[in-house]
C-alpha cells in the first residue's frame, strides 16, 4: 500500500506533517509505505533531525507549494509541480492508492474533479465527516462542503455513497440512512428534501429510515447523515466549536473528545477514482497521522473500486 502525503500542507507544514508521518509509518503494516511529497533537501533533513530511519517513508520531490490563501484552480494551472498537484499526479497514474494533504482545501477538491475526476454515474463528489456516536463508533454525514446546494437526485446519491463508506469503511453490517430535515414528518422540509425524501423512500439498494432532525445526529437513530454541505458544513464547525469551548474548560470526556478534529484526522472525499482525505489546516503530528491511517482503512476496504462497481451496474 502506498499513501501520499503533502509534506508541505497545513499551518505547521512541514514540521507536523513529517512528525506525523513518522507516528503512522509506527502503525503502518512493514510493506507499507508513506510517500512524503515535498521539497525534497527540506524533508528530507527534517526526518533526519527526528531520528526517523525505516523504510515506511520515501521522499517524493515537489518544487512548488499551494499557499493557503491562493486561488485554487489558478494556483493549481500554475503551480504544476506543487506537492498537492505531485500527489494527485501519484494518485491517476496509480503510483498510490491514496492521497492526504492538509493544505488547500480548495485546492484539494479542484484536483479531485480535474485530475482523477469523479466516477462515471456519481453526479457529485462529496465531502463526508465522521460523526461521533453516544454508543460508541461514529457515522458519516454528507456533504459536509463540497456542494452547498443539492438538488433532490444528488442528495439521494449520497445516501448511497455514505452507505457504501459505512458499510466497508465503518463496517456497519446495514447501515441506517436518515435526511437531515427540521421534523420527522415526512411532508416536513424545502421543496428540495421533500423530492430528496421520496427519492431515498423508494430506493431498494438503502436503508432508509426517514426524516431526522439535529438532536438525532449523535444518537444512533441513523449511521449515515444525508443534508446538502451548506447544512453540513454549519454542522460540522458548530461540533468542532463545542468541543474546543469545553476543552478551554477542562471539561473532558471519552465522548467529547471524539470531536476533536486529531480523532480522524481527516475528511474523505467520495466518489472520485481514487482515495483522498482533506486534514485540518492547524493539522498537529496526532491528526497526520490519523488521517494517514484512515487513508489506509479506506485502501484496505477496497472503496474507490466499490463506488466503482456500484455505479457501472
Amino acid at each position: 500500500m502506498r499513501i501520499a502525503l503533502d509534506a508541505m500542507g497545513g499551518d505547521f507544514a512541514p514540521e507536523a506533517v513529517v512528525k506525523g508521518a513518522i507516528l503512522a509509518a509506527q502503525q503502518l503494516e512493514q510493506e507499507d509505505v508513506i510517500l512524503l511529497i515535498g521539497k525534497e533537501d527540506i524533508v528530507q533533513s527534517l526526518l533526519n533531525e527526528y531520528g526517523y530511519s525505516g523504510n515506511n517513508i520515501q521522499v517524493v520531490h515537489a518544487s512548488q507549494v499551494i499557499e493557503m490563501g491562493e486561488h485554487p484552480t489558478k494556483a493549481l494551472s500554475q503551480k504544476t509541480d506543487s506537492s498537492i498537484a505531485v500527489g494527485y499526479g501519484l494518485l491517476k497514474m496509480q503510483k498510490a492508492d491514496a492521497f492526504c494533504s492538509a493544505g488547500n482545501t480548495g485546492a484539494m477538491l479542484v484536483g479531485a474533479m480535474f485530475s482523477v475526476k469523479a466516477i462515471e454515474g456519481i453526479l457529485r463528489p462529496s465531502i463526508g465527516g465522521l460523526v461521533p456516536k453516544v454508543n460508541g463508533g461514529y457515522g458519516i454525514m454528507l456533504d459536509v462542503g463540497a456542494n452547498a446546494d443539492c438538488k433532490p437526485e444528488v442528495l439521494e446519491q449520497f445516501g448511497e455513497i455514505g452507505s457504501i463508506y459505512a458499510k466497508y469503511v465503518l463496517e456497519i453490517p446495514n447501515p441506517k440512512v436518515g435526511l437531515m430535515n427540521l421534523g420527522e414528518e415526512e411532508g416536513k422540509g424545502t421543496v428540495v428534501t421533500q423530492a430528496a425524501h421520496q427519492r431515498l423512500k423508494t430506493n431498494s439498494s438503502i436503508n432508509f429510515i426517514g426524516n431526522i432532525e439535529g438532536r438525532d445526529l449523535f444518537n444512533d437513530k441513523a449511521d449515515v447523515i444525508v443534508c446538502d454541505g451548506y447544512t453540513g458544513n454549519i454542522i460540522l464547525k458548530m461540533a468542532e466549536n463545542i468541543y474546543d469551548i469545553l476543552n478551554e474548560k477542562n471539561m473532558h470526556d471519552p465522548f467529547i473528545d471524539k470531536f476533536n478534529y486529531e480523532a480522524v484526522g481527516g475528511s474523505p472525499i467520495l466518489g472520485i477514482n481514487g482515495n483522498a482525505v482533506i486534514g485540518h489546516g492547524v493539522s498537529s503530528p496526532k491528526a497526520i497521522s490519523n488521517m494517514v491511517l484512515q487513508a489506509q482503512k479506506m485502501v484496505a476496504s477496497k472503496l474507490s473500486e466499490r463506488f466503482r462497481k456500484n455505479y457501472s451496474e
